[in-house]
Order: C-alpha cells, then structure tokens, then sequence
C-alpha cells in the first residue's frame, strides 16, 4: 500500500521580509491559511532566541487560527520551553541554534548533547506535544535520538542539496542509511533543509519518509509565481516522485 507523504511548509521567511521593514506585511498567519488551502499538511515556525523572524505574537496566532498542524521549531532552552509548554502544539522540533549563523547550519548533536537534551524531551512529551531531533543523517545521532525516546526524528538534507555530482550522490546514499535504520529503530522519520524542486524527487521517493519540510525555497518562488502555486508544485513533485517509486518497488 502507497504510503502518503506528508509536507510541512515552513513560514519563517515570511516572516523575514515582513521584519525587512516592520509593520505587519506580509503576514506568516496569512501564508498559513494559504499554505493549507495549496496542500499542506502541517505549517512549521522556528521561534529564534533572537526574534529574527518568527515572533511570540506569531505564534500565539498560529496557535489559535491555524487548523493545520503547528510544528515548532525550538532550541533547547528554559525560555523555549515555557513557550512550548503554554501553546502546546501538535509537535516540537528541537534545533540547533547558534546567533552568529544565518539560517540553522546543520543538525543537533544528540549523542554529545544527551544528558542536556533529556529534561527537554521529557517535558515536552508529558505536555502531549510531539517531540523529534533535527540531526545529521548519521548513525550515532540515529541511535542517540533512540536512547533520548523521541519518537519522531528529522534528518538535515542540507549537505545533500548544496553539492553536486559524487559528492551529492554519497549524502543521499548517507540519508537513506540513516533513514533506513531509523525506521528500523522504531522511530518516524522525516527530512528537511534546502529541498527544492531539483532535490525533492529522491528524497521524496524513500518509502520510510513520512514527511518533508520545506520553507526558504518556497517562499522564494512564492516571489515569482505565487505561494499557492509554488507549493502545489512541490506536492505534484513529492507526489510523482513517491508513486514512482512504489510503482518500481512493485513490478
């Protein structure tokens, strides 16, 4: 049986422009409700220590007027917590977070960060809030979100799609091992960071992939053809990409 596959958009950067000038234009709550309507199946939002692009206001909206599902992406922090703790959204995507980096440069170290990490993802847990780890596609970090009882872990995809040729064919081989041994390890897995329409084909084609999220690129197009248009793309891709698998899977 075809497994559906699920895509989060990610509205940060929505919210980036909005801050580019202040005010309240243009409005991520907005892109939201759109987000759902083109085919999203959830809306994430990364609440930053220093406020540059998703604000507390943003997503107490998103709380409160968005039927989607709210993915938060947070680092580990007391400050980050009580947030979570007051909103309780659907999921809680624990990050790395450095000031000085533009956008999140690659995945929490969980294995080293374990005994820091523990609280956190228990708290998160006996809140009802769906907790993952955003890490490397590496098997230390796979089985360190295992011990850490997470039941959900999101794999950085951001190597995969800033190289070419060879070298872009060795993350991908990384990624499905390290998707495959997630699965096997009992957890969900998902993937994200940097996909676009040229990247998301093979990830989107893995069978143990349950979702994808996707935000910068997304928005980016938005520019030129639309939000609406350009996330309904990105499912068209993700969906032919999956039912060509399957189909190949099969024969």
């Amino acid at each position: 049986m075809k497994r559906y596959l699920k895509l989060g958009v990610n509205i940060d950067h929505i919210a980036t422009i909005r801050n580019a000038r202040g005010g309240r234009h243009p409005d991520p709550v907005r892109a939201a409700r759109q987000a759902a309507q083109a085919g999203a199946d959830g809306i994430t939002a990364h609440l930053r220590e220093d406020r540059r692009h998703i604000s507390d206001d943003d997503i107490a909206r998103l709380s409160g007027d968005v039927k989607l599902p709210i993915n938060l992406e947070m680092a580990a922090t007391d400050e980050m917590l009580e947030i979570a703790l007051k909103f309780t959204p659907h999921a809680a995507c624990i990050v790395p977070e450095r000031r000085e980096e533009r956008t999140t440069e690659g995945g929490l170290d969980a294995a080293a960060g374990h005994n820091h990490l523990a609280p956190y993802v228990r708290q998160l847990g006996a809140a009802g809030i769906r907790v993952s780890l955003f890490i490397e596609p590496d098997e230390r970090q796979v089985e360190a979100a295992v011990l850490l009882g997470v039941p959900v872990v999101e794999l950085h995809t951001g190597k995969y799609c800033d190289n070419v040729g060879a070298e872009r064919d060795r993350e991908l081989d990384r990624i499905i091992a390290a998707a495959e041994l997630v699965a096997a390890s009992g957890l969900e897995c998902h993937a994200g960071h940097g996909l676009n329409y040229d990247t998301v084909a093979a990830i989107a084609a893995l069978p143990v992939i349950e979702e994808l999220n996707i935000g910068h690129f997304l928005v980016g197009e938005a520019i030129f053809s639309g939000l609406d248009s350009a996330i309904k793309h990105m499912r068209a891709l993700m969906d032919t990409a999956r039912a060509e698998a399957e189909g190949e899977r099969s024969a």
